[in-house]
């Protein structure tokens, strides 16, 4: 028995460091400018397009902008506050997308577009509630 909770003590050491060591705060800042030379290239291939493609296109970029900067926090400071806010940008991104998609539509195929991208917005929320009871 003491040499299995010596070993799981062990185990969890090492996880512990696994973490605290995943990225180096170079790394961190490395990243950090390809996220954001990212999202500029994405963001000026919008610039080609015109109307609400434009504006789906702009979405997309920055929605990918922030839950790539939310991975990358999660990465460098591993955290259950990191592990949600990755959670919330992903709903948030996926929201904002599906809505700006909605406006492509007219009357009540628009008004039904909106009704889901809510609906699926509130799924995505409900279920990161249910992730912080579970932490």
């Amino acid at each position: 028995m003491k040499k299995h909770l010596l070993m799981l003590a062990l185990a969890s050491t090492c996880f512990m460091a696994t973490q605290a060591s995943a990225l180096t705060k170079d790394e961190y800042k490395a990243a950090k400018e390809k996220i954001e030379a990212d999202y500029k290239a994405a963001k000026s291939q919008c610039d080609a397009l015109k109307d609400n493609a434009k504006d789906v296109c702009e979405k997309e970029a920055k929605g990918k902008e922030n839950v790539a900067k939310a991975e990358l926090e999660q990465q460098y400071k591993p955290s259950d506050a990191h592990a949600r806010k990755v959670a919330e940008e992903k709903v948030k991104a996926n929201y904002e997308v599906a809505k700006e998609k909605c406006d492509d539509q007219t009357g009540d195929a628009k008004a039904a577009c909106v009704k889901q991208a809510k609906a699926d917005e509130s799924q995505g929320k409900a279920d990161i509630k249910a992730m912080k009871k579970s932490m």
